[in-house]
């Protein structure tokens, strides 16, 4: 039987015969046929694995004859593995040491798959991990995220899916191809048009075409960080449909019950949050002379894509309405309890107001505890005490250190500074937030989709000589537990 196998097929049957013996392994009420089964297994694979290595010696065997003897030279690691005919496949790990392939030849040919048991989802992600380690175009940090992003994804396998879709080497020339060609298809070879179908399968109704995934807004801001600081301290999700759902308590309560008394009934009161998640819109524009000469145009769009997408949510984290966009932290806590007014007399703003709003955070979240304002705001909290000793960093001449209070500080642009006396009533300002942070979620919808606009018209209705590239993405965020934070009216 084994003289009948393909190279690809003997690699296939080997891995089932491993899954078989370890799922017999397992079994802990093992039967006489079970015991019975072992044997057979094992000379089928002593068959099939002697079978292997007569293909792969042959294929060694004619390579060197082919090149008169010459060494055969190891692939770089940035290449694309070889095709589907190689025996076998040369890397290189990081460290730059050789390695004999990955553990699949080709990770994204999933019609070499086995569904003998599930759904296939475990392979799925064992071929995406395959995938990040190979896909071009990616910095290290770019294929750490990625993998937080798949292990993120649970058991799940639609990340897995977009993983695969979009990074493999004919799916990244199409997207190249697509930008430099201004939209059009007809520069791609076959093998790269069905790549870009198969992505496009994934993209919502709106159309357009999915950018590569090591070239995605989120994963860049992921892999790289990002300067909006929300982002930084809050709850990060992935959502797979227009709406997140979790669970979330405001706490446990427990009991002190006598002996041999019935325990009282302490189950906390559990609530399921939903983060909808909104689309966001951004809009590149490019003559038609940048669009001929840049020669990394495809990574620019995507870099000022993911620049603009950061400033979106940077204002939309603090202050978004929840409708069409984000939920704001400071907009999720307005006019509830978790607003503490100031002490002092009318629009006036003290030492002791940090201490207070401070002091009205549970300790259960205070423990993680950060705090956030706008970089004025902080400024006007450095002159309530010019000489130090008396309250929040030390001495004005001193750099701003990084807690206040004990606590870690960040800056949100977008938050409304406070000055020393705003000459305002009460509750005209929302200034200062203390809080954990691991209660505000931002739900990320990764998969960035792109369009070309190929004219763009003046307003007189006349071509500009321009086109552009229109791009959508889908991010939520709202609190899902007000009471872990505190945010100072002035």
């Amino acid at each position: 039987m084994a003289v009948e196998l393909t190279h690809k097929q003997a690699v296939n049957r080997e891995k089932d015969i491993q899954d078989e013996l370890e799922r017999l392994k397992a079994k802990t009420d093992k039967t006489p046929e079970d015991h019975a089964a072992v044997t057979p297994l094992l000379v089928e694979f002593r068959e099939v694995h002697a079978h292997r290595l007569d293909l792969e010696h042959d294929a060694a065997l004619a390579e060197v004859r082919a090149a008169g003897g010459t060494p055969r030279v190891e692939k770089d690691a940035d290449d694309t593995r070889g095709q589907a005919g190689d025996v076998d496949v040369v890397d290189k790990t990081r460290s730059g040491a050789p390695m004999l392939g990955g553990k699949y030849r080709n990770p994204w040919d999933l019609s070499e798959m086995r569904y003998g048991r599930g759904d296939g989802s475990e392979e799925l992600r064992a071929r995406a991990y395959d995938a990040i380690e190979r896909m071009p175009y990616a910095s290290d940090k770019v294929r750490e995220a990625s993998t937080r992003l798949i292990e993120r994804d649970g058991d799940k396998s639609p990340m897995a899916q977009m993983v695969l879709a979009t990074t493999s080497p004919e799916y990244g020339q199409a997207f190249t191809k697509v930008v430099r060609s201004r939209g059009q298809l007809a520069a791609l070879t076959s093998a790269e048009q069905g790549s870009l179908s198969r992505a496009m399968s994934l993209t919502d109704t709106d159309g357009g075409f999915l950018v590569p995934f090591q070239l995605d807004p989120t994963v860049i801001l992921t892999a790289n960080g990002s300067f909006n600081q929300v982002r930084q301290i809050a709850r990060v999700v992935t959502a797979t449909g227009d709406v997140w759902h979790g669970i979330s308590s405001a706490g446990v309560t427990g009991s002190w019950d006598g002996e041999a008394v019935e325990v009282s009934d302490d189950s906390p009161s559990l609530i399921q949050p939903s983060v909808p998640v909104h689309k966001g819109d951004v809009f590149v524009a490019q003559s038609f002379e940048v669009s001929a000469d840049a020669s990394s145009l495809a990574a620019e769009i995507a870099r000022m894509i993911a620049f603009e997408k950061d400033r979106m949510e940077s204002v939309a984290f603090v202050t978004g309405s929840g409708t069409g966009q984000p939920t704001g932290i400071i907009t999720a806590l307005t006019g509830g309890s978790s607003v503490v007014t100031r002490l002092g007399a009318d629009g006036t703003f003290s030492a002791a107001d940090v201490h207070n709003l401070d002091g009205t955070l549970p300790a259960r979240w205070a423990a993680n505890g950060s705090w956030l304002a706008h970089r004025r705001t902080y400024g006007t909290m450095r002159q309530f005490d010019s000489g130090g000793g008396s309250s929040l960093w030390g001495q004005l001449a001193e750099g701003r250190p990084s807690a206040l209070l004990g606590r870690p500080d960040y800056v949100a642009e977008a938050m409304t500074p406070i000055p020393l006396s705003t000459g305002n009533t009460a509750g005209s300002l929302l200034g200062l937030l203390f809080g954990d942070f691991s209660n505000y979620v931002i739900a990320d919808r990764v998969g960035t989709t792109l369009s070309y606009i190929p004219h763009l018209f003046g307003a007189n209705g006349r071509p500009t000589g321009q086109s552009g590239w229109y791009a959508h993405f889908r991010v939520g965020a709202d609190s899902v537990n007000d009471g872990a934070f505190r945010v100072l009216e002035i």
